[in-house]
Formats: C-alpha cells, sequence, structure tokens
C-alpha cells in the first residue's frame, strides 16, 4: 500500500489534487512523532489559513480506520500513526516479493541524465583529491538508474592543454620510451614534477612546452603519438582503480574530443552579438548578472574552459536530449559553473536551466592542499592498498579460518573508502587522515557489511521465513520495519538532492536498528509464526543493505 497517497485521498482537500497532497506528506525522523506527516504551511497560500489552523482542523475532521489508527495536530503538522500490524505485514511482504527490485521505481522512465564526474587528467596520478567526485558521480548513476532513469556517465578527460607539451619536452629531455612502459604513471609524474622544478630556473622551457603543444594541435605525428601513449598508460592504470571502485562510464569524450566543435559555438556568440574584445581577449560581459567576464578566447586565439564546456554542452543536449545535465565538481568551480550555464541561457538554450552544478567539498591533506607540481598527493591506490592490507590483518586476527579471506577484505577495504567519503554531506570540506579512513570501529562500513553477514547467518542457521502475522511486536522490532518501509523515499530524496550520504546515513540507520533487534529479540524461539516474523525482518533487512551498498559501489560479503 501505498500510505502517502492513501492519506491523501482520505484527506480530500479543496483546490489541491490528491497527488500533490501526498508529495508533500513526509516521514518524520522519528517515530514518536507519528509515520507520516504533512507539513500544513505547504498549504496556507491555497487555504487561507494559518498552517495551525489548517492541521487543527483536518485533524478533527479526519476519520480514523483499519489503516491510519491515530491522527493529532502539533505545530503545524498533521501526524498519522498507522495500524501497526498492516504496516508492518505490507512492508515486510513487499520486501519478501520484490527482492533486490524494493524501493526501484519508474519515476525516471523517458527521461536522461547525463553525469559528467570524475574527469581525470592525463599523465596525472589518481589522487585521493579524485575520490570525491568519483564515488559520489558513480553513486549518482547507480541511484538514478535504480529510479527507473536513462543515465550517460560522463568521464570528461582532461586532455588538452600546455601541459601535454609540458610531459614532451620532459620526456625528451629525462626519459625514455622504456622508462614510460616500465614506470607507468610513476614515471609521467616523476617527469612533469621534474619539469616544474626545472622550469623555475630556466623559463625557456615553458615556451618550448608551449610550441609542443601547438605541434599536437596542428597534427604532428611525433607528437600525438606521445600523446597518445600517455593517454593510453593513463586510461590503462586508472581503470584498475575504477574497476576496485565498481565505477563505469559510457562516456569518455575529453576536452580535445570538442577540437572541432568550438568554432561553431563561437561564431553563434558572434552572431548573436555576445562576444566582446577585451585585452584582446574575447569575452561575454556577465557584469549586469553580478559576475566577472566569461572568457571565451585568449588574444592569441587560443580556447579556454569555458569553450569547451559550452561546446560540449550543446554536442550532449544535441546527442543526448538531456532532461538533466549534472556536474560533480568541487565547489572552488562555482563561478566557472554560473558563467557558462549563463552564456547558454543568453545564447537562448531554453536548456540551461536544466544545467546542474553538483558541488562538493575539498580535500586536502592534514599538512596542507595538494599539488601534484610539487609531487605532493596521496595516491588512491596506496590507500585503497592500505585498507585491503588492514582489512586482511583483522580478518587473520578475528577469524582466520573464513574462506575467500582476499576476496572479502577487497570487499571491506574498497568498501571503507568509498562509505568514508560518502558518510558525511558532500559539501562537507575532508581532511584526509590515514587512521580515519582506516578505522573500521563505530559509523563505518564494516559495521554495515558485517550487519549483513551476521543477517546472512541467521537465515543460514534457521532457514528462509515461511508465512506469517505480525501479532503483539516489541518496538525494537517495529522500529527496524519503520526503517526499511524509508527505502524508497531515501532513494528519491538522495536523487533530488544530489546527495548520496542519505543512503549512507540510511545504511546505519537500519543497521542499527537491526542490532539492536537482533540483541533484544531471540529468532530461534519454538513459536513458529514468531521465528518467522522474526526470519522476515532479517532476510528484509539483508536485502535493503544489500541494496544501499550497491547504490554506494559497496560489496557485501557473505561471512565476515
Amino acid at each position: 500500500m501505498d500510505y502517502k497517497i492513501y492519506i491523501a485521498e482520505k484527506l480530500k482537500i479543496e483546490g489541491i489534487e490528491s497527488k500533490d497532497i501526498a508529495s508533500f506528506i513526509e516521514v518524520p525522523p522519528t517515530t514518536d512523532m507519528g509515520d507520516y506527516a504533512l507539513p500544513c504551511f505547504k498549504l496556507a497560500k491555497v487555504m487561507r489559513k494559518s498552517p495551525i489552523m489548517i492541521a487543527n482542523e483536518l485533524a478533527q475532521n479526519f476519520e480514523t480506520d483499519s489503516v491510519i489508527a491515530e491522527v493529532n495536530a502539533v505545530n503545524g503538522y498533521l501526524n498519522f500513526k498507522v495500524n501497526r500490524k498492516g504496516f508492518v505485514e505490507s512492508t515486510l511482504n513487499s520486501i519478501l516479493s520484490q527482492g533486490e527490485n524494493y524501493g526501484k521505481s519508474n519515476i525516471g522512465s523517458g527521461k536522461t541524465v547525463c553525469i559528467d564526474f570524475s574527469s581525470i587528467n592525463i599523465a596525472k596520478p589518481f589522487h585521493i583529491g579524485h575520490l570525491s567526485t568519483t564515488v559520489i558521480g558513480s553513486a549518482l548513476c547507480k541511484i538514478f538508474r535504480f529510479l527507473g532513469y536513462n543515465v550517460v556517465g560522463i568521464n570528461h578527460l582532461g586532455d588538452y592543454g600546455t601541459q601535454f607539451g609540458k610531459l614532451i619536452v620532459a620526456f625528451k629531455k629525462w626519459s625514455s620510451l622504456e622508462a614510460v612502459e616500465k614506470g607507468r604513471l610513476e614515471e609521467l609524474t616523476r617527469i612533469y614534477v621534474k619539469f616544474h622544478d626545472e622550469a623555475q630556473i630556466h623559463p625557456e622551457l615553458d615556451d618550448e612546452a608551449r610550441r609542443y603543444f601547438k605541434l599536437i594541435e596542428d597534427g604532428d605525428k611525433e607528437s600525438n603519438e606521445l600523446f597518445n601513449l600517455f593517454k593510453k598508460i593513463t586510461l590503462e592504470e586508472v581503470d584498475k582503480i575504477y574497476k576496485l571502485l565498481n565505477v563505469s562510464f559510457d562516456s569518455y569524450a575529453g576536452e580535445s574530443f570538442y577540437n572541432d566543435k568550438m568554432a561553431p559555438v563561437v561564431e553563434e556568440l558572434k552572431q548573436k552579438n555576445l562576444l566582446k574584445t577585451s585585452e584582446g581577449a574575447s569575452i561575454v560581459d556577465l557584469e549586469e548578472y553580478g559576475m566577472p567576464p566569461c572568457l571565451i578566447l585568449k588574444s592569441d586565439g587560443s580556447s579556454l574552459y569555458a569553450t569547451r564546456d559550452i561546446a560540449a554542452a550543446v554536442y550532449r543536449k544535441n546527442t543526448y536530449d538531456f532532461d538533466k545535465c549534472l556536474y560533480v565538481v568541487a565547489y572552488q568551480q562555482n563561478l566557472h559553473f554560473k558563467q557558462f550555464f549563463k552564456v547558454l541561457d543568453l545564447m537562448g538554450k531554453t536548456w540551461a536551466k536544466d544545467m546542474v552544478h553538483v558541488a562538493y567539498g575539498m580535500v586536502s591533506l592534514e599538512d596542507g592542499a595538494m599539488s601534484t607540481r610539487k609531487g605532493k598527493v596521496v595516491l588512491l591506490k596506496d590507500v585503497i592498498d592500505k585498507t585491503i592490507e588492514k582489512a586482511l590483518s583483522v580478518i587473520e586476527e578475528k577469524n582466520p579460518t573464513l574462506p575467500n579471506k582476499e576476496q572479502t577484505a577487497k570487499a571491506v577495504g574498497t568498501g571503507a573508502v568509498i562509505f568514508g567519503a560518502l558518510v558525511n554531506n558532500k559539501i562537507k570540506d575532508i581532511v584526509f587522515s590515514y587512521d580515519r579512513v582506516l578505522s573500521f570501529e563505530g559509523e563505518t562500513c564494516p559495521y554495515v557489511q558485517y550487519t549483513v553477514a551476521r543477517c546472512n547467518s541467521v537465515l543460514n542457521k534457521f532457514g528462509a521465513p515461511n508465512k506469517f502475522t505480525a501479532n503483539d511486536m516489541t518496538d525494537d522490532e517495529y522500529l527496524v520495519v519503520s526503517e526499511l518501509s524509508r527505502f524508497g523515499e531515501v532513494v528519491k530524496s538522495s536523487a533530488e538532492k544530489y546527495e548520496p550520504s542519505l543512503i549512507t546515513r540510511y545504511a546505519l540507520d537500519l543497521a542499527t536498528a537491526f542490532n539492536k533487534f537482533y540483541i533484544s529479540s531471540k529468532i530461534g524461539v519454538e513459536d513458529e509464526n514468531l521465528k518467522s516474523f522474526r526470519l522476515a525482518i532479517t532476510k528484509s533487512v539483508k536485502t535493503t543493505l544489500t541494496s544501499a551498498l550497491s547504490l554506494l559501489g559497496i560489496d557485501v560479503v557473505e561471512q565476515m
């Protein structure tokens, strides 16, 4: 049963459709307040009364029944308590019958969402600073697919710019094909850092780098062969990380892909009289909108990030006809996105309103910011390797006879890294600490994974639940089912707010509720109905936690 629709149709508020009322209904943060709540502030404009008066009147006129057992008005909220027995049976039977499809929706049917995330730089190492964009974007892809959307995951590669000229100069001076093939990304990073050290002493190296980048742009055979080699090595190395993190993409169209697509954009800006010349550069003046000018072309005619992003947006709309286009990029780029979204709007692109910058907080080290140029980074591969190693050492200590130890350690270690990046609100800055990532105590992924393993152990011991009725239940039993019932709403809310941490926190809340129930409620009882009821709770928790972790890109384990 969809309780929100049931309540909305019973309320029958004149001037507001039932589906709109249903969309206003929320799940309160605690069951003490009720199972569902209607904030009457949203009705005040239509009903021309205060929210408190509306809530009181609706409470007086609402007739309770076998579905809704209690209604009360509190400070402008109309709170509903459902018939616990019917609610619990309905929720558990839904999960048991739907399995991994529980919580899924078709609200995105026929709609396309493009998600631009990770966007690694060619020939640069995959460091901890790339973790947030990668796991947030990947989770959003999985969440939107779960809700029925057609999702296009895009890795907008940083494969354009003077840095590639710098790499070629560095390669010719201090490396070789053999060294690059052997050292891979480590060698490319070494020579990139060396270039910047040497350029401080010999600034003419920067001129040489610009010359080589021009050769790449002009199609020079040798320069492009080196550039393609650097690109190939980078993608091969980072693909190993993506596989560990359960991340995949539908497109790797990077900056260089839009080389031949920028001229039409510049021409359109000229035709619409949006381009102005300022100190030799071509700009779009945004002073009227409280922003600095958006630079389109440098004085030498070369393009900038904004030029390529505008061209990419036009290409994506023409190719995918998206309903939303999300950019998972750190908040440091807030101004850039406001500028180029506004330029698209001024160009008359009505779909500019569908562009969304999903900003997230920055990652820094305990002793300051990261810098590839200075060689001051924490490699993501090193972090994952260390968490897997730590997980394996804990398994060896606590459960040395566990089968598939390496596979379990891999799931636990990578899960800890992903979960740690997604456990807080995405906009929060993170100071990276190995101690925190390597801690398996408290609100962590291993705690949730262990809960799934505990459910699995119970089901292996007692078998699958039979048909049951929910008679007199304890508060602990009801609290677990109440948490289970929220899953679909949490997934929808995480999509609406572009906030995977809602699912992370939900997984922790559900795991906590189940473990409290597990301690207080014996499952292997003689009463067959009670045993089946508690087994139904256990199986439903395993199913729902598995789905929640899967949406975050995290694997579960059978045993721990």
